[in-house]
This record gives structure tokens, C-alpha cells and sequence, in this order.
């Protein structure tokens, strides 16, 4: 019998069309393998009967002779920032606790009606604010890997850390994640599997709870580039509904597919060896550099001379417009609603936002209402997006030396839950080299490349052009079929 969880998306796909079993296994496989992982707490909810359903319709379609799409069969986790028509959203918080959208998310759509399934809403931290998955309301997601030698349970990274965790762990073949400064790419990089984000507008922001809207993007988590490529495929698109979405028409990037670079230039930035990145990260570049360079790509230097201001001017940016978007979650509309007896409007709004919006939340709406206030208006908020600029401007002058920048994805590799809780600066600076591509609105993807000495998965990022995802991908498959990462986490749940 095939254990249908070793499977990724192609696999996958390409057995439901041949005949080779059914959805509906497919489905029901995955659903138990959810239901024997609670202990990861990857999902906030499950939603078996929405896999089957799927699942059903699919292998109705096949008995037909219809087209099932380009995600026919496969059932995946949705992050919880996507609304999902009946289903319980909650962004991870205590304020959306039980909101049930009427409407479903444009992306979460059009991978319905290419015929994917939901395994239920995947869980994250609290409104996509986090570096390893620990400020979500509904608590911590563990990653299903361990550090050699020790049983203390590790970050799956963050925002996107349940959508991590859960394909790492095989329980879902994929998973949407979103990518506002690294979302997406350091939790891919911490669990051992590949995540892209596309060039912002690529993915329509309709139906996802917004962050910070200028730098939010959706994007898959897979096991593979060919996955990653199948699955934004689906996912992507114009959607006239949100006005920062790209009027361009979807290529074809998994039949574009190819790892030959011959005649491709990869440039390394210099700034990107800073100071306490781990030796073995450093290391796994090299294995990259000589990894590109054999599949026939020419190893350039360029530099990217403000990436030292990226991270300060996102951490300005991205809080001034999220103080902007939670300004909507007051108790009145809709969510949590917390009325002190004898209160008036302003007592309701306080305690509301008190009640409903953990540590790290708050502190991002205070930074960012900050920055925004009369008299720090220019000194801060006018300042880093002028930085933002400069970092785009860069981008643009190394891409006149360069096709693809390949970089690391993270300073060190997943550390243990709680132990940077004290310092959230240290935790911050888990974006360092992921909030350049981010601020730039580029394409970028994290693979995995390698282990440490202590076991955990190491990735490596690469950067692309506005639009071109599909040099992204294909220098990406050229590190996935070079490195031959087939490490895979010991279960323990």
C-alpha cells in the first residue's frame, strides 16, 4: 500500500490523473497523519471534511474525464491568515478568536478551484508578527526536528511556522505561508524544505489579514522547487479586487523548469558576511557558490552597500502600517469585544485591545504609532523609506552584474523555543538577511542545502529580478538536485 504522506504535490497530482489511486485516499491519509501530530500544534483548526469533499469532487472529475487542475488531489494546510469562507480566521489572536469570514480569500480560491483540499488552518504568530512561532494565542508550534543530543523542542520559525512544520513532519504535502520581512523563507530554512516569495503583487493580498500591506505577500511552502512552482502557479494572478496586484499573466514556471545555468551570472553580496552568522551557514554558501557554479553559472561579487539599514527601516516601516491595519479591531464590528461594566467607547476600545492582542503585537502597534506621531513623523517614518529606496536601488545596480544573488537564508539554524524570548532584539535580527528582498518587493527562495553539526537543516536563499521567479526557481533546482537534501526529522510526536 503507498503511504501517500511521503508524496509531494507532483507525485501526488500526477497519480490522481493516472489513475494510480484516488483523492480520496490521498485525503484520508493526510487526515490521520494530522490527527497523530497534534503534539506539533501546527493547526489551529482541522478541517477533514473539507479535504474529503475536495477530494470527492476531484475523483468525480476524473470518472468524467474533466480537467482536475493543476492542484487535482492534493490537500494542503492554509495558513491562518487567509480567510476561509465558514471556517474559523483568526490570525493566530485572541481578538479573532471564532470570527468566521463570509467570503473566501482570493488565493485560498484559486487553489480550491485547482482543485486542491484543506487540511485545516495552519497556526502562526499572532497576526504574522514573529520570528519563530511562539506569540500565537493558541500557543507554541514545535518544529518536528531536534537538535542531536538534546530533546528541548525547537523553533519552527516564524510567522509562518505551523505551514513549516507541518510539511517538514509530512503531514501535509504543502502549505500557503506569507512573507512580509522572511516569513515564508526562515521557517523554510529552519524545517529543511523550500518556500518562495514571489514578487510582490504576484499573489493577490485580498482575504488575508493584513500586516503591513506595502510588504505582505503570499507564497507556497513545499518539499521541492517543482512543488513550489506548481503550487504559485495556482495561487497566483490578477485580482482586480486588490489594487496592488500585478495585471500580468501567470508563466508556466514548472514546464519552464531547468538547472542548466549555463551563461547565467550569480552575484554574492559582500555585505551579507556579517558578523556572528554561524560557521556552518558560511559554510553551506560556499557549498552553494560551488553547487551554481557547476550546474555552469559564473560567480560574480556585488555589493549591496545599504543592507545594514534594511532591518531598522523595516522595523519602522513594517509597524507603522501595521499600528495602521489593527487600528480595525476595536470591538465593535466583529471579534473580541470586552465592555467593562459602566464603560464608555474609549474604556471599550483599550480594554479590547488589552484583552485581545498579545506582547509582541502591542509592541508593534506602539512602535509604529510612534514613528507615525507628530514630530517623529520625518525623523523616523519619512527616514526608512527613504532607506527602503536606496535598498531597491541596489538591487537594481547589482542586477545590471547578475541574473540571481544567492545568499543564507538565516544567521544560525533553528534554536530551542524560549530561549530568546528575553531579547527581542536578538530575535529581530532572525531577518537580517531576509528583509532586503522583502523591502525591495523581489522574488526570493529559500532551499535546503545541508545539515549542521548538531543535525538541523541549513537553506540557502536566492534572489531574483522584479518578475523573474522563474530564475529564481531554476537556480533553486539546481541547488536542490546538487545538494540531494534527503535529511528528514526522526518522529517523535
Amino acid at each position: 500500500m503507498t503511504d501517500f504522506t511521503k508524496l509531494g504535490v507532483k507525485d501526488i497530482r500526477d497519480g490522481v490523473a493516472g489513475g494510480d489511486f484516488t483523492a480520496r485516499e490521498v485525503a484520508e491519509s493526510f487526515n490521520a497523519a494530522v490527527a497523530s501530530a497534534a503534539e506539533l500544534n501546527a493547526f489551529i483548526v482541522t478541517t477533514p471534511d473539507h479535504a474529503l469533499a475536495a477530494a470527492d469532487a476531484v475523483d468525480a472529475k476524473r470518472a468524467k474525464g474533466e480537467d482536475l487542475g493543476k492542484m487535482g488531489g492534493v490537500p494542503i494546510g492554509m495558513k491562518d491568515l487567509f480567510a476561509t469562507k465558514g471556517v474559523q480566521t483568526t490570525a493566530a489572536s485572541h481578538i479573532l478568536e471564532g470570527f468566521k469570514p463570509e467570503y473566501e480569500s482570493t488565493v485560498s480560491q484559486k487553489l480550491w478551484d485547482a482543485g486542491a483540499g484543506m487540511l485545516g488552518k495552519l497556526n502562526l504568530d499572532q497576526f504574522a508578527m514573529g520570528s519563530s512561532n511562539e506569540t500565537s494565542y493558541f500557543g507554541n508550534v514545535s518544529s518536528p526536528w531536534k537538535k542531536d543530543g538534546t530533546n528541548a523542542a525547537m523553533s519552527p520559525g516564524g510567522s509562518s511556522g505551523g505551514s513549516s512544520s507541518a510539511v517538514a513532519a509530512r503531514i501535509a504535502p504543502a502549505a500557503t505561508g506569507t512573507d512580509t520581512g522572511g516569513s515564508i523563507r526562515q521557517p523554510a530554512a529552519f524545517t529543511g524544505i523550500c518556500g518562495i516569495k514571489p514578487t510582490y503583487g504576484r499573489c493577490s493580498r485580498w482575504g488575508v489579514v493584513a500586516f503591513a500591506s506595502s510588504l505582505d505577500q503570499a507564497g507556497p511552502m513545499a518539499r521541492s522547487v517543482e512543488d513550489c512552482a506548481i503550487m504559485l502557479e495556482a495561487m497566483a494572478g490578477f485580482d482586480p479586487k486588490d489594487a496592488t496586484s500585478l495585471q500580468m499573466d501567470v508563466p508556466d514556471w514548472e514546464a519552464a523548469l531547468n538547472a542548466d545555468l549555463k551563461g547565467k551570472k550569480v552575484g554574492i553580496p559582500k555585505e551579507y558576511r556579517m558578523d556572528g552568522t554561524d560557521q556552518a551557514i558560511l559554510d553551506s554558501w560556499e557549498q552553494g557558490k560551488a553547487m551554481l557554479r557547476d550546474a555552469g553559472a559564473e560567480i560574480v561579487d556585488v555589493s549591496l552597500p545599504h543592507t545594514k539599514y534594511a532591518l531598522p527601516a523595516y522595523y519602522i516601516i513594517a509597524p507603522a502600517e501595521a499600528s495602521s491595519n489593527l487600528a480595525r479591531y476595536d470591538g465593535v464590528r466583529y471579534g473580541l469585544r470586552d465592555l467593562p461594566d459602566g464603560a464608555g467607547l474609549q474604556d471599550m476600545y483599550a480594554a479590547t485591545r488589552a484583552a485581545g492582542f498579545g506582547d509582541e503585537v502591542k509592541r508593534r502597534v506602539l512602535i509604529g504609532t510612534y514613528v507615525l506621531s507628530a514630530g517623529f513623523y520625518d525623523a523616523y517614518y519619512t527616514q526608512a523609506q527613504k532607506i527602503r529606496t536606496l535598498v531597491a536601488q541596489d538591487f537594481e545596480k547589482a542586477f545590471g552584474e547578475c541574473d540571481v544573488i544567492l545568499a543564507p537564508t538565516t544567521p544560525t539554524a533553528s534554536f530551542p523555543l524560549g530561549s530568546l524570548n528575553e531579547d527581542p532584539l536578538t530575535m529581530y535580527l532572525n531577518d537580517v538577511f531576509a528583509v532586503p528582498a522583502s523591502l525591495a518587493g523581489l522574488p526570493a527562495m529559500s532551499v535546503p542545502a545541508t545539515v549542521n553539526p548538531d543535525g538541523l537543516p541549513l537553506g540557502l536563499q536566492l534572489v531574483g529580478k522584479p518578475f523573474d521567479e522563474q530564475g529564481v526557481l531554476n537556480a533553486g533546482l539546481a541547488i536542490q538536485q546538487r545538494a540531494g537534501f534527503e535529511a528528514k526529522p526522526e518522529k517523535w510526536w
